[in-house]
Formats: C-alpha cells, sequence, structure tokens
C-alpha cells in the first residue's frame, strides 16, 4: 500500500469513526494492517469494527470500557503475529454470537463462511443448559478444540483473546482472578505451547502466576532486578566476548540477552526446592545463525570459550520437541563461576519459537505441508478427534487433553530403528496404543532391550521396545491404573464400554425374555410391535439401547415386560413357573460376584440389579443381602449346568505357628491346582496363627476338596470359610 492510499484510507476511517475514544485503537491496528495487507482487506476489517461496535454498542468492561475495545485488542495481538485478514476479523467479531443478537448467518451473508465458520468456533455454548459448571466448561472446551481440529485459527484467536482478559485482569475480584489464572495455567499456557506459540505462551504464565501469587510474583520482579544491577558488568562482558570470539571464527549471528521467565524461575524453585540464589539459569545468551551448519560451529565456539556443564546440553535441532521446537541449548561456566544458559539456533528457529504454527501458515498450507512443524501439529490435531470420539463424556475429553499437554518427553525406538515420543512415565501399553490403536487393543507383553517384559512395565530413554501381541488378547479394565498418554487412555475406555455395551445387550435379552415368560406363563418371542410401544414410552429410538439400560440395571425388566403387555403394576404379580437367570460365568463385565461372600458355583445365590454395572450376585447366605438390599432390585438367578471359568474363594486357617508353616500351605494349595491370589497373616498369640487366603476355585466341589487336603495337615487346628 502506498503512502497516499494509506493516508486516504486512515482519513476515511477518521471521518467515521463514531466513538472517539475507540479512533485511535482501530486507527493503530489499520496501520499494523497496512504493512502487509491488501487496502481492501483493511477496509473489510474496518467494516467489520463498524458492525461489532453497533453490535456491541451499550455494552461495557468490567472497568467501564466500552465493550468494543476488548475485540479490538485482541486483533493487534492477532495483528503483531501478522495472521491473515480473516482471522483479524473473526478476532474483531469473536463475541458478537454470543453476547449480541448477531446471528452466524448474518456474519456469513456479510464476511463469508469462513469468517462466520471462526466466530462459531471461538463462540461459548450459552444456550444449553448444563448439570454443573465443570461440564459447562468441558463441552465448550471440547467444542473450541473440535473447531480448531478444522481450522487451527480458532484457537490462535482463542489465546489471543484469553492473553487480552489476562493482561487487564486486576479488575476482577481476587477469587475470580485466581481461578481464571489457574484455568490459564491448566489449559490454554500448554495449548500455546503444544502449538509452538512460546511468547504467548510465556506471557500467559508470567500473567497467571502475578494473578494467582502477586506477592511471591513481585518478590521474584524485585530479585532479578537486582541481580541486573550487580551483575550488568559481568553480563556485557560475556556478552562482548562472545561477540569477538565469532567474529574470529568468521560466524555471522546475532548475539541477544535474554532473561529467564518469572514463572520459570517459579517453577523451578518449587519443583526443586531451590532458594532464588541457588538457581544458575536467571540469565542467558540467545545466539542466531544463518544455518544449522553455522549452529553446530557455535556451538564449538562456545565450548571452547567457556567449559560446558555437564550433563547440561540439548539438541532439540536433531529430534526437535512435539511442537517443532528446534534449538541447541548448554549450560556453561562464564567468568566469576556464573553460569550461563546460551541457545543456539537460526532465524527461521527463532521466528518459529516466537509464533509457533502461525508462523507457517497451517492453515493455508494443510496436508501437503512439509514442514516438520505442520505435520506435528496435523499429528496432534488428529489424535485429539480421534480422543473426542472415543471419549463419552465432555468431562472425560478435557481430562485426556489436559494429560496430553504435558508432555515431558522420552525417547524410544522400534525394532526398525524409528524413534518415538513418549511422555515420561508411559509403559509398554502406552507405546503399543502410539504405534496404533490394533497393536495396543491385542498386545500381550514386550520385549524392552531383547528381555521380556510386562505391560505395566516404565520406558526409558535410548531404550529399544518391541510389542508381542496375540489376535486373542483384548484391553484389560487394570491397564487404565497404569497408562498416562490420554489416547491409551481414550482407547481402552473406548473399547471396554463397547465390550459392556454388547454385553448389557445380551443380559437385558435375557432378563426382559424372562420377565415376560414370567408374566404370560410361558416361552414368548419378543415382537417388533411391543418393542414399540415401549420405546415410544420410554421415549427412545433404539431397541438395543433399551436391552442395553436393562442389563446394566438401569432399568427393570419386570417393569418393562408389564410396559410392554399394558399391565399395571397391580394386576398382577410374577408366576412362580418363571425359571431363574441362568449364571453361565461367561457374562463379563456386566455380571459381578461381590466380594463380601465371594459365591462358587454350587452355592445357593441371588442376584441384585446394581445401576450402571449390572447384575451382583451374592450367596444366598450374605448378609449384605439378608439385612440391607431391597427386595425390588432382588433377581432370582442360578448357576447354569455348564458354568466356565475360575472364581475366587475366601478361607481362613489356623494354624500351629511353626516354621515353614505357610510354605507347607502354599504347596498343598497349589497341588490341588489353585492360585492363591492373596495371602495375609494374622498372629493370634505365642503358638497358633491365622492366615487368610484367597484361592481361585473351579466349583465348591473343588473348594470342598482344597479344604480338606489342608485340615489333614498336622499344622492345621482349624479351617472354614468366610
Amino acid at each position: 500500500m502506498s503512502r497516499a492510499e494509506n493516508a486516504n484510507l486512515f482519513k476515511v476511517i477518521s471521518d467515521q469513526q463514531p466513538v472517539d475514544e475507540d479512533r485511535t485503537k482501530i486507527t493503530e491496528l489499520c496501520e499494523e494492517l497496512a504493512d502487509y495487507l491488501e487496502p481492501q482487506q483493511v477496509e473489510d476489517v474496518y467494516r467489520a469494527f463498524l458492525l461489532g461496535a453497533r453490535a456491541h454498542e451499550g455494552q461495557s468492561r468490567v472497568s467501564g470500557e466500552p465493550y468494543i475495545s476488548h475485540p479490538v485488542a485482541v486483533a493487534r495481538i492477532l495483528a503483531e503475529m501478522r495472521m491473515d485478514c480473516n482471522s483479524i476479523i473473526a478476532a474483531i467479531l469473536h463475541d458478537v454470537i454470543e453476547d449480541t443478537p448477531t446471528l452466524k448467518e448474518q456474519l456469513a451473508e456479510e464476511f463469508g463462511d469462513e469468517v462466520a465458520e471462526l466466530v462459531d468456533g471461538v463462540s461459548k455454548l450459552t444456550k444449553i443448559d448444563f448439570r454443573s459448571k465443570a461440564e459447562a466448561q468441558a463441552e465448550n472446551f471440547r467444542k473450541m478444540m473440535l473447531a480448531m481440529v478444522k481450522d487451527i485459527r480458532v484457537i490462535i484467536i482463542k489465546l489471543a483473546d484469553r492473553l487480552h482478559n489476562m493482561r487487564t485482569l486486576e479488575i476482577m475480584r481476587p477469587e475470580k482472578r485466581r481461578r481464571i489464572a489457574r484455568e490459564t495455567m491448566d489449559i490454554y499456557a500448554p495449548i500455546a505451547n503444544r502449538l509452538g506459540i512460546f511468547k504467548m505462551r510465556h506471557e500467559l504464565l508470567d500473567l497467571s502466576i502475578s494473578a494467582a501469587y502477586p506477592m511471591r510474583y513481585r518478590a521474584l520482579v524485585s530479585a532479578c532486578q537486582q541481580v541486573v544491577g550487580y551483575r550488568k558488568e559481568i553480563f556485557n562482558t560475556i556478552e562482548e566476548a562472545i561477540r569477538e570470539r565469532l567474529q574470529h571464527a568468521g560466524i555471522k549471528a546475532t548475539v541477544k540477552y535474554r532473561q529467564k521467565n518469572i514463572h520459570s524461575i517459579y517453577r523451578k524453585m518449587k519443583e526443586k526446592k531451590l532458594s532464588f540464589k541457588e538457581l544458575t539459569d536467571v540469565f542467558g545468551v540467545r545466539i542466531m545463525t544463518e544455518s544449522v551448519d553455522d549452529c553446530y560451529r557455535v556451538l564449538g565456539v562456545m565450548h571452547n570459550l567457556y567449559k560446558p556443564l555437564p550433563g547440561k546440553f540439548k539438541d532439540y535441532m536433531a529430534i526437535p520437541k512435539a511442537n517443532g521446537y528446534q534449538s541447541l541449548h548448554s549450560s556453561l561456566f562464564g567468568p566469576h563461576g556464573v553460569a550461563i544458559e546460551v541457545q543456539i539456533r537460526t532465524e527461521d528457529m527463532d521466528q518459529f519459537a516466537e509464533s509457533g504454527i502461525a508462523a507457517h501458515w497451517l492453515y493455508k498450507e494443510g496436508e501437503n505441508s512439509t514442514s516438520t512443524a505442520q505435520s506435528r501439529a496435523l499429528e496432534w490435531l488428529k489424535n485429539l478427534l480421534e480422543m473426542q470420539q472415543k471419549s463419552g463424556s465432555s468431562l472425560e475429553f478435557l481430562e485426556s487433553v489436559k494429560v496430553d499437554l504435558f508432555p515431558d518427553e522420552i525417547y524410544v525406538f522400534t525394532p526398525k530403528g524409528d524413534i518415538k515420543k513418549m511422555p515420561r512415565g508411559s509403559t509398554v501399553v502406552d507405546f503399543a496404543f502410539a504405534v496404533h490403536t490394533d497393536v495396543g487393543n491385542t498386545c500381550v507383553a514386550a520385549r524392552i532391550d531383547n528381555r521380556m517384559s510386562p505391560l505395566s512395565s516404565k520406558l526409558y530413554n535410548g531404550q529399544t521396545i518391541e510389542i508381542v501381541s496375540s489376535d486373542a488378547s483384548r484391553p484389560h479394565p487394570s491397564w487404565l491404573d497404569f497408562v498416562i498418554t490420554a489416547k491409551a487412555r481414550t482407547n481402552i475406555r473406548h473399547f471396554l464400554k463397547s465390550l459392556q455395551k454388547t454385553e448389557a445387550i445380551s443380559l437385558g435379552q435375557r432378563l426382559l425374555q424372562q420377565s415376560v415368560s414370567q408374566i404370560v406363563g410361558r416361552e414368548e418371542a419378543l415382537t417388533k410391535d411391543r418393542f414399540t410401544r415401549v420405546l415410544e414410552q420410554y421415549r427412545m429410538t433404539d431397541q438395543q439401547e433399551l436391552l442395553a439400560e436393562i442389563g446394566l440395571g438401569n432399568r427393570n425388566s419386570s417393569l418393562v415386560a408389564k410396559a410392554m403387555y399394558e399391565i399395571e403394576d397391580d394386576e398382577t404379580s410374577f408366576d412362580d413357573r418363571g425359571k431363574p437367570l441362568a449364571i453361565k460365568g461367561t457374562e463379563g463385565m456386566v455380571v459381578s460376584f461381590a466380594k463380601c461372600c465371594r459365591p462358587v458355583p454350587g452355592d445357593a445365590i441371588v442376584g441384585f440389579m446394581s445401576s450402571g454395572k449390572g447384575i451382583v450376585v451374592h450367596q444366598q447366605s450374605c448378609r449384605n443381602m439378608t439385612e440391607t438390599s431391597s427386595e425390588d432390585r432382588q433377581l432370582s438367578v442360578q448357576w447354569s449346568d455348564h458354568v466356565e471359568g475360575e472364581y475366587l474363594a475366601f478361607l481362613r486357617v489356623q494354624v500351629a505357628n511353626e516354621r515353614g508353616v505357610l510354605a507347607n500351605l502354599s504347596a498343598t494349595i497349589a497341588d490341588m491346582y489353585s492360585n492363591i491370589e492373596h495371602v495375609n497373616l494374622t498372629e493370634k498369640d505365642g503358638r497358633i496363627s491365622t492366615i487368610e487366603f484367597i484361592v481361585t476355585v473351579n466349583d465348591r466341589i473343588h473348594l470342598a476338596r482344597i479344604m480338606k487336603k489342608l485340615r489333614s495337615l498336622p499344622v492345621v487346628n482349624r479351617i472354614w470359610r468366610k
């Protein structure tokens, strides 16, 4: 844009400006945009401002400023990042759908579908009622993240919105400041980090520390200022020495003096329990060169100039961070014992470190991008979409994303030598799911550096992992106790929920068929017409959903059966001719066995319908059933003629307190083809001890044989089953 065009455009803007206070802000924004946008695009931005000003007319911020000042400030932040015209327009209008009568269709008509989708992606879900504030926050977050998967600019606009809110947070009440600061630290700053927008991340975190811990923040700022005062000459000496050595080596480079961010200082002091005086990397030097080769040459020069600290060198050029960040880091012994942290990178790497994914125009490049940063961001966004699809609720999705946003990474290898980045603390199962979902679903063990290891084994830097899988293997609920990656946790939960639903449908079919047989006095098929009648009554559309609800214990099968045959509750009672439900032992997750009495095949049993869990099987003599359970949730059950699997039984054995008695008992149990799941030794007195066992048995007869064999041992005084 020429100077004459600039002057003409800004004259038009100034003449049309409706509010004196806002004239300077929009003019400054347009001047900034004129440096890299076309004149027509700058005019479109101004049109958006006029629409936003009209829409927000009469609205003000808590500080008393006109509300339009906030969207303009957000747009200014994006202009500094050199974002495109539609992003700037969306930033100016990002609150009009949420806070004014303006509709998405109006924005689409005025500025195009792209702008309308961006604004809609940033807007909150204000017209839906949620059961709790946490659920509302989680659902808003899910909507925003899904919009981000479609267009990365959504989250960049949201980050700019949060940054300006943090800059003006001091007007809020202390408790609200702390809540917003915590949300920023937990969600928005990690997202900025994940996308490599470090400049924004650092400011968000510093502002969060200032809002959440104002006294600590002021103390750290004061301490840093004092250090700058009495070390200024040393820093000047170091900087001059570096410049001279680089010039002597013939390397063109820019040298900048830098101070560690307040939040980084605070986190390090807190995590490592250090005082401010014990920190060695509060100040450092950043060196920018023209090429990667020059970066490694500079590293050699620096290690010749000052001695490096052992174990403090990190090469993020050869192995970039998950967000695409690249640089060489090294800590050195400077003059007078001053520690110096040196960061060495190219100019392009430095630009990316400031603006992250926004510097690479990911939303324009799309799938065809060859940039490492872009491909990493796309991979993360695809993982987000997969997590969302397999999450059961917004709260679960938010939890998974939070886990994924804090990657303290390790590097491990596949058998082919490919590098896999994993969060620190990852296990074999985490690695298996990182390779592929099917590999995770079927893994049974692993060879870590050619040694067989269990699935719960933690991984460490440099290990080579080979997954051992079996087509018959499936995810187990216990895996959720040790996996740490969001992808593994989401896929395991998704599989278990799908499995539970399948089993619940099967059990619900059996329970409903049993209830119908009791009502009509004979076996009768469940017709589609009867299902349609009851589905309309319960406002359901799917027969499978109804059967799953019955199987999980959320709906009473007898009431559903009566509704099918239009029978009132007081018209009839169940016929005794109905057969009890047969327990086969293969029902899976919808039938469980009570730990209080641990029934085994052959015991007289009764079922209890537990909401969300299905049937819990107890012994008929169990105190929990006879004293506390409600009769309307009891279910008549019996063991099938062909029961499968192993069952846990509780034994209490009173023995003479002799050497080797536990080994003797264990060997006897093993000889009876049983396994000990748990053992607890309680000394009663000097001569008699009581040992409690939980053992695996096939049925009541198998258990009786074990007890008889144990009773025959000379050391056993008494044995009984709980």
